[in-house]
């Protein structure tokens, strides 16, 4: 197994990685991560032309930090969704881009990974490949098929999209690591789902993990594209497993759910959740949802008033101030080391 470290070699430990949310994190989230001893990702959903764009910001920031010489590739990532793009659309980009690694997620078959994973080699064999899994099952084969530098293993916790059926980190990390280990798979482990801090960090790198992924902590970050109304919901949202709930609802309010069966999201509580509870029929909700998607706001409004699925995990209670990413990335890994010095001496 390649040690995470011998291809991010200007990381500090713990490693904390910024989710490549889609919409959300771009190149100028990417670089601050990674240049504050963190790793960067960006992602784009249906736009490579984005995702190339982005990727040129992160090369332009590099351009002037010593990080940049320290790697044959562009020390971010870029997160791809395999269901809704076309490889032959994708690798382009890859060539050119060169990046650290490529991250997979929602494939609509798990063997999709496999051809995925082949042409990406072919096209930029330094880059590494890391992919997002939720279960125990997809765990095992995808690491049999795809082989891939590293699985996320991601908590029902988390924000935004994952297996529909699927467990807390807590237990799926240390069942997934065990059954890889009978089936003599080694894989580099990363956690992922309702981490937001120092504490998660530690209780995750104490499960087994040897990096950490957060979203919703990065959504309160200063680079980060989002609409200010989204950001003061996810500020404002307290008890996390109360104001966020996992549904397909919240693919459905645009139109037709794209999304592979066995994949839901979780969101805030919005309004046109709320309806659906009281029987609204799904029709009236996406007109409703449709009209508000128009305005300024986007369909977005605090108070969970707001018409539009915002994206947020459990952990959403605990990310309450908007801060530049360097900070978040060094607050977070300062926590976790005392915390683990702590815990040492125990």
């Amino acid at each position: 197994m390649t040690n995470l470290k011998d291809y991010l070699p200007w990381t500090s430990s713990p490693l904390i990685i910024n989710a490549p949310m889609g919409g959300f994190a771009n190149g100028a989230l990417a670089s601050a991560v990674t240049l504050a001893g963190g790793f960067g990702l960006i992602a784009g959903v249906f736009d490579m032309q984005n995702i190339r764009e982005q990727a040129s910001i992160a090369k332009e920031t590099f351009s002037s930090h010593a990080v940049h010489s320290k790697s044959n590739t562009l020390p971010i990532g870029i997160g791809l969704l395999p269901f809704v793009l076309k490889l032959e659309d994708a690798l382009p980009v890859i060539r050119e881009a060169k990046p650290t690694v490529v991250w997979l997620f929602a494939a609509k078959e798990l063997d999709d990974y496999t051809t995925w994973a082949f042409k990406i080699r072919e096209v930029s064999p330094e880059s590494k490949i890391w992919i997002q899994v939720g279960n125990v099952g997809a765990a095992v084969h995808v690491a049999k098929m795809a082989k891939p530098d590293a699985l996320c293993l991601q908590g029902a916790d988390a924000g935004g999209h994952g297996f529909e059926k699927g467990a807390g980190i807590i237990s799926l990390l240390p069942e997934a690591s065990d059954a890889l280990a009978k089936e003599g798979l080694s894989v580099s482990l990363l956690a992922s789902g309702g981490i937001v801090d120092g504490r998660g960090v530690a209780a995750a790198l104490a499960l087994g993990a040897e990096g950490v992924v957060m979203g919703t902590r990065f959504l309160a970050a200063k680079e980060t594209s989002i609409h200010p109304i989204y950001r003061s919901a996810i500020l404002e949202a307290q008890d996390g497993g109360q104001v966020t709930k996992r549904s397909k609802l919240f693919d459905e309010l645009r139109g037709p759910n794209m999304w592979p069966i066995d994949y839901d999201g979780r969101s805030l509580v919005v309004q046109s959740y709320a309806d659906h509870l009281g029987g609204m029929d799904l029709a009236d909700i996406q007109k409703l949802h449709n009209e508000a998607a128009k305005g300024e706001d986007a369909g977005y409004a605090t108070g969970l008033k707001g018409r539009a699925a915002i994206w947020a995990g459990t952990g959403v209670g605990l990310v309450n101030k908007v801060e530049d990413a360097k900070d978040i990335v060094e607050s977070v890994r300062n926590e976790a080391k005392e915390i683990l010095t702590r815990v040492s001496k125990l």
